[in-house]
This record gives structure tokens, sequence and C-alpha cells, in this order.
């Protein structure tokens, strides 16, 4: 297989991922630019992946830093203050977790109002725990997958999850309606 053929494989199985994944950690806006901005740092280092890790994990990886460079950015930090949390979302009729149109307009309505409330939650989390929390939900990362990603330990990864999974459910608990994340 050729370099452009592995190329093209990767960003065909792996962009909508990557690019769930950045939305839940810099928001739909900075998505698009951020896959983007990801795919090319790809593109040029593929050559240079040893296979130490898993593909998908150094994917994350280059997702990861790629995001928390944009957060630390002074643009975005004050993008993020003058947004409101009820970004649009140009895929609204789409389930955020597996990407597939619902059947019913009543399900397309009910899973947008699960999404917002449950989104904003994971917006509002600190950004160690969103981070981890978007890895293993919607990227599906196993703990160690994510302390590579990461560059923490399996402990920390561990904690993190626990610590941002329960604040999650907390504000679930408080501000939704039990139909919503049950």
């Amino acid at each position: 297989m050729s370099y452009d053929e592995e190329f093209q494989k990767i960003h065909e199985t792996f962009r909508p991922k990557i690019r769930r994944y950045l939305t839940h950690l810099v928001g739909e806006h900075e998505a698009e630019d951020l896959t983007q901005e990801v795919f090319v740092k790809v593109s040029r280092a593929l050559k240079t992946f040893r296979g130490e890790s898993q593909l998908s994990t150094w994917l994350y990886r280059i997702a990861t830093n790629a995001a928390i460079d944009k957060m630390r950015s002074l643009s975005f930090r004050q993008d993020a203050q003058k947004s409101s949390l009820d970004d649009s979302n140009e895929d609204e009729d789409r389930d955020v977790w597996t990407g597939e149109e619902p059947p019913l307009l009543e399900q397309q309505f009910m899973r947008k109002e699960r999404y917002q409330c449950f989104g904003n939650f994971v917006k509002s989390l600190p950004p160690h725990y969103r981070t981890v929390v978007v890895l293993s939900e919607l990227g599906e990362l196993t703990n160690n997958e994510i302390a590579q990603v990461l560059g923490l330990s399996l402990d920390a990864v561990k904690i993190r999850l626990h610590r941002g999974r329960a604040r999650l459910f907390q504000e679930l608990k408080t501000h939704c309606k039990a139909e919503d994340w049950i």
C-alpha cells in the first residue's frame, strides 16, 4: 500500500471520530479547522510513526495536543467567553454517539434534547476531566490508551475518569430530566 493510500485510509477511518472528539473539547465552531490541522500533522508525521503504540492512540494524542494548544490560546478563551453553551450543530439530526439518523421526528427531538443537556455539562467539566471523559465515552479508548494519549499514569486516568463521571452524573441528576439521561 502506498503512503497516499495508507493516509487516505487513516483519514477516512478516523476523521469522523477525531472530529467528534474535538467537538466535545473545543466546540463545533473550532472542531472542523482543528480536525484539518490534526490530519495535516498526521500526514507529515506518518512516515515517522514507529508503531510503539496503537495508531488510534497516536492519532488521539496528536488531536489532544492540538486541542490543548487551542484551549490555551488567548483567542479561544476570548471566543469561549462570548459564545453560549448552545452552539449550533450542523449534524444536529444525527445521533452524536453513532452518527446515524433516528427514524422518527420524535426520537430526533428527544435525542437532541438529551445531547444538549449532556453536552452542556460535558463542556462545563474542567478540561482535565472533560478530556478523559470524552476519550473514554466518545473515543471508546481504554484507560491504558487514555494514559498513553495524555501521558498520564493509569491511576491518574482512573481518578480523573471517576471524578469527571461523578461530577457529570451529579450535574445531570440535578439539572436534567431523568428520562433525558437514563
